[in-house]
């Protein structure tokens, strides 16, 4: 890393993370209302998706996005992945807490009718539904010129798990084992940082790197990887204490697992070639990329230690036992002198 340069910050790019953080608790507050009647919201505060009572097995809801990675997109004129990682940001979200996804629609706002380009947000839309195995049963398509200058793409996944299989970090314990599982890339998070880097430094999308296979272009257009298969398999042949999907946040969204307990990761993931080269334009300091980008770890599950051995197995190559949990609070990564104390 250039010592020359001023380091760039999420912030700087334009999104402040702790800003934004405030802003969905000041909105939280407001959502008092819970519905009379036999189905009922579970409340389980930090989960990566809302559950619903429905008898012997809960149901989940989630929503997400594709986010500024559609800029992305555009500027390369490839719009066939996207949706795969509008599916990706869901069904990830869905698996943490053990359930099944089974159902997806998708919304669209876009400021002019295109049939291509629709069609080719489609093609990346059913194969993320393949790779989850899960039905896109509708969606909307919204034309709204007065509002829209760019397009907009998200989507909503409903899930089903047994009650009693539900996994929600209560039983996550000092002496666990932290599995981390290898990320595609950028995935959807971090895109606004990522594009900023590039822009301040005067470089293009199609500009190649030796540390990269493509242009970085591409490399920011990979898909989100679809983590439900493996994940799904290995709960059901492993006791998981508790799973997190490294989205937007990083390392802090190990945080939301519940309190009482730290996270040490003794043993980090290889770092995918994307965020070195990132990191080396704009200078970004450790403690802002691990809270941004996934850092090649985009999703980790934690098991008793004497797990580890067959979710390893089960998943097959890129997992690794990254860390332990013990007494106390945070996420720490001792060897790169990092520390977080909220999410």
């Amino acid at each position: 890393m250039s010592d020359s340069k001023k380091p760039l910050t999420y912030a700087q790019a334009g999104v402040n993370i702790d800003a934004k953080s405030q802003a969905i608790e000041a909105l939280v507050k407001q959502l008092v209302f819970r519905r009379s009647g036999p189905v009922r919201m579970i409340d389980l505060p930090g989960q990566f998706t809302g559950l619903i009572d429905f008898g012997d097995v809960a149901l989940t809801l989630c929503t997400d996005g594709v986010g500024t990675k559609l800029l992305v997109a555009k500027a390369m004129g490839k719009w066939d992945t996207i949706g795969i990682d509008c599916v990706a940001m869901n069904v990830n979200d869905t698996i943490c807490v053990g359930a099944e996804p089974i159902s997806f629609v998708d919304y669209l706002a876009i400021d002019r009718p295109d049939p291509e380009l629709m069609g080719k947000i489609g093609i990346g839309l059913n194969r993320g539904c393949e790779l989850a195995n899960c039905d896109l049963v509708g969606g909307e398509v919204a034309v709204l010129p007065e509002i829209m200058k760019e397009l907009d793409l998200s989507g909503c996944c409903l899930g089903m798990v047994r009650k009693d299989r539900i996994i929600d970090g209560s039983k996550v314990a000092p002496g666990d084992v932290v599995i981390g599982l290898p990320s595609s890339g950028v995935h959807s998070n971090g895109l606004t940082l990522a594009r900023k880097v590039l822009e301040t430094n005067g470089i293009g999308l199609d500009q190649r790197f030796p540390q990269l296979r493509q242009s970085i272009g591409l490399e920011l257009l990979t898909p989100t990887e679809i983590y439900v298969r493996k994940v799904l398999e290995i709960v059901d042949k492993c006791t998981v204490h508790g799973m997190i999907d490294i989205t937007g946040g990083g390392l802090r969204n190990f945080l939301r697992m519940r309190k009482g307990i730290g996270i040490v990761i003794e043993d980090p993931m290889p770092v995918n070639p994307v965020f070195q080269v990132l990191a080396e334009i704009g200078s970004l300091e450790l403690v802002e990329q691990y809270q941004i980008f996934n850092m090649g770890m985009g999703f980790a599950l934690v098991c008793p230690p004497d797990e580890a051995k067959t979710v390893l197995s089960v998943y097959g190559d890129g997992a690794r036992v990254v860390g332990t949990v013990i007494a106390g609070e945070g996420v720490t990564v001792p060897s790169l002198d990092i520390r977080y104390d909220k999410y």
